[in-house]
């Protein structure tokens, strides 16, 4: 018996791991926007906190030959999680963790943010430095729309960000303690994402094609700006997976001066999920492209985030093809953000983050858990795609 439900686009069918959960109407008629392109592969795959996005549905994996949609990446390229298991005990914790909260936001800028001063090594600095002058250098306008953008990259690695990207401690089933982040390729992945979405609609008008939503503009594979976009959508991803690499070192500073000497229990997952990946699926070799969503391949570990006052899990992946060996990659958005601040008040988030070290303010209203679908049915929903391997319980929260 199959776990998916099937949607007819007018070129490829869609299969959605959304049974129990929401779907609204506005996000599949995205997907079937998506689904009939003439370069999709074989079908689209939606996962379980599908929701509305920019052009592409967040929640979506799309195989393709011979093109690439810059929006089914999206502007936060390399936003992703990482996750360490330490050899620290829930009764190792001090009693008030409030302190501990305010240092790891002392010394991992959020919002807007960033560092003063370098936090990457010498040989890092260099690497990244060449690469973006090799960027501003190819796309001129790119410094237009970032004020010195080689010491922007070197100042907000290590930064958080804002929206829904946060740090985390948490403990798991047997009261060990794990930290949790997430956080992508800051401003500069942005910039790219942006200005690359932008060439694919000069493509578009080029060659006087037509689409139902602009924002699905695509690059065809041999052109100039296709080969450019995969460059630098891959760096990016590596820019974001080393952002929370460098971040996860600061927070475990902070928690090194407050509690006794600890160590590393399990390695670190750190895992994208908006991104491109080159695979093979069904004897073919395709560009994937998930937008929330985290590849789970065979024994592929992950990390699925509830909300501020929800469990988040630890997956291991089952290696669905149906689904690109795919799963979600939180429970996704039941409200847009403007809807939550209006729906909820302060005493709502405060009754939903009982028991969380974290900000009770209006300005995370848009972050509240009842903001989100509810984890435990998307889990339900996808148990054919990962096995839960731990789960999680946050205690300290940081947000942008």
């Amino acid at each position: 018996m199959r776990n998916y439900e099937v949607y007819e686009s007018k070129n490829k069918h869609i299969k959605a791991w959304t049974k129990g959960v929401p779907v609204e109407p506005e996000a599949l008629k995205q997907l079937q926007n998506t689904a009939s392109l003439p370069f999709i592969f074989n079908h689209v795959a939606v996962m379980p906190d599908v929701h509305f996005g920019m052009g592409a549905t967040i929640g979506s994996v799309v195989a393709t030959k011979g093109a690439v949609i810059p929006a089914a990446v999206g502007v936060d390229i390399g936003c992703g999680m990482m996750a360490i298991q330490l050899s620290l005990n829930a009764n190792d914790l001090p009693e008030s963790l409030k302190q501990v909260r305010n240092e790891i936001e002392k010394c991992v800028p959020v919002g807007f943010a960033q560092h003063r001063d370098n936090v990457l090594d010498d040989s890092q600095v260099k690497v990244w430095s060449k690469d973006v002058r090799n960027l501003v250098d190819e796309h001129p306008e790119i410094a237009k729309m970032v004020k010195d953008p080689i010491a922007k990259v070197m100042n907000q690695s290590g930064t958080l960000g804002g929206g829904n990207h946060f740090i985390e401690l948490c403990l798991d089933e047997n009261n060990d303690v794990w930290v949790m982040l997430h956080s992508g390729s800051r401003g500069i992945g942005n910039v790219i994402g942006r200005h690359f979405i932008e060439k694919a609609k000069q493509d578009m008008r080029v060659h006087h094609i037509n689409l139902e939503d602009t924002n699905l503009s695509y690059l065809s594979e041999g052109t100039q700006y296709f080969d450019q976009y995969v460059t630098w959508v891959e760096w990016a991803q590596k820019y974001a997976a080393k952002n929370r690499e460098v971040m996860m070192n600061l927070v475990l500073e902070v928690l090194a001066k407050h509690l006794p000497e600890f160590g590393v229990k399990k390695q670190a997952i750190n895992c994208h999920h908006n991104y491109i990946s080159r695979e093979n699926h069904f004897g073919s070799n395709v560009i994937v492209t998930r937008k929330g969503a985290v590849r789970a391949r065979v024994d592929d570990y992950g990390i699925i985030p509830g909300s501020m006052g929800a469990k988040s899990f630890i997956v291991r992946g089952l290696g669905n093809e149906d689904a690109f060996c795919s799963c979600s990659h939180g429970a996704g958005r039941v409200m847009s953000r403007t809807k939550a601040k209006k729906v909820f008040s302060i005493q709502d988030h405060i009754e939903a983050t009982k028991g969380v070290e974290c900000r009770k303010d209006t300005g995370v209203i848009d972050e509240t858990p009842k903001a989100y679908k509810d984890i435990d049915a998307v889990m339900n929903a996808q148990k054919d795609l990962v096995e839960i391997v731990h789960t999680l319980k946050q205690v300290v929260c940081v947000k942008g």
